[in-house]
């Protein structure tokens, strides 16, 4: 058994920033990327940002690149978005995912977490 523990939700003006963490806990796997969807009202999930397995390579949608910054902590099992500079079309249910294997870009995961809460206000 798998669990993607989130938190850092809430919600923030326009401009501000907000840090999303996410915990692995349960079954362990030896590789892994790690990666982080949301999902607006009336929208379909979309991808946000991943970190391949080795942590070394970084990747963004265009609409967050230079606001968001992720990163990861393999003793820790944990996940970071920091988010900055917010706007209010980053309102969604961010969502922490994780794909198993020797994986660069996080495309199928195998594990979500269950999301939690951003809303920008203007």
């Amino acid at each position: 058994q798998v669990q993607l523990i989130e938190s850092g939700g809430g919600l923030v003006q326009a401009g501000g920033s907000l840090r999303l963490s996410c915990e692995v806990s349960g079954r362990t796997f030896s590789n892994y990327a790690m990666g982080w969807f949301r999902q607006a009202p009336g929208k379909e999930r979309e991808f946000v940002s991943g970190i391949n397995w080795g942590g070394s390579t970084t990747y963004y949608a265009d609409s967050v690149k230079g606001r968001f910054t992720i990163s990861r902590d393999y003793a820790k099992k944990m996940v970071y978005l920091q988010m900055n500079s917010l706007k209010p079309e980053d309102t969604a249910v961010y969502y922490c995912a994780i794909q198993t294997g020797v994986v660069m870009k996080i495309v199928a995961p195998n594990y979500w977490g269950q999301g939690t809460q951003i809303t920008v206000s203007s």
